[in-house]
């Protein structure tokens, strides 16, 4: 396995190998194009050679980040304002009838807790599926490998570190310590996902 399919395939993965950081800069390109067009035809073009799939009446404020794009597969009726960035190394799926406010970053790409792994160059990219009929406020961050229902609204400045069921109201950001880390650290990249490899 390459360190592409291990990167979509959720596993660890080094992001500057067999062809990774030429499809980023890349997409960088297609970026700073699409930042750099005037709204219209062009413009709504160039977002979509930019993602891997979206539906019928999908709009993007500029400017708008990611990593690779293809990833992204977003439903019909999207709306995102300012400043949107999507940390695409793991599949982004976002529904139908979604709308982001200002500053929202959806973040499927982490590192390992131990400093040794983490130095290593081992990255991870955990998919984020988010439902129909749903509604991020400004500054929401979510967090690799959360799953958001359908129906949701997430509160302005929430920082999503964990699954939403379907139909509720949530809010909430609070930085606290949660646990040392230790030498046991060490053999995961992710939560509880063992490295499938020796060199970390």
């Amino acid at each position: 396995m390459n360190q592409k399919e291990r990167m979509l395939a959720n596993l660890p993965y080094k992001a500057w190998l067999d062809g990774l950081l030429e499809e980023r800069n890349a997409n960088k390109k297609r970026i700073f194009a699409f930042n750099h067009t005037e709204p219209g035809p062009e413009q709504a073009a160039l977002m979509q050679e930019i993602l891997g799939s979206c539906g019928e009446n999908v709009h993007i404020e500029q400017p708008f980040h990611c990593d690779y794009g293809y990833n992204i597969h977003v439903g019909k009726n999207f709306f995102a304002n300012y400043n949107l960035v999507i940390l695409d190394v793991a599949r982004v799926t976002i529904g139908d009838n979604v709308m982001f406010a200002p500053n929202v970053a959806i973040y499927t790409a982490g590192h390992p807790l131990h400093p040794d792994s983490r130095n290593s160059g081992y990255e991870y990219g955990i998919d984020v599926t988010i439902g129909d009929n749903v509604w991020l406020g400004g500054n929401v961050v979510v967090n690799p490998g959360v799953h958001i229902g359908n129906n949701v609204v997430v509160g302005s400045g929430s920082v999503v570190t964990k699954d939403l069921p379907d139909n509720v109201l949530a809010a909430g950001n609070l930085c606290r310590v949660i646990r040392e880390i230790t030498e046991a650290d060490r053999d995961f990249y992710f939560r509880d996902r063992r490295f499938d490899v020796d060199d970390y």
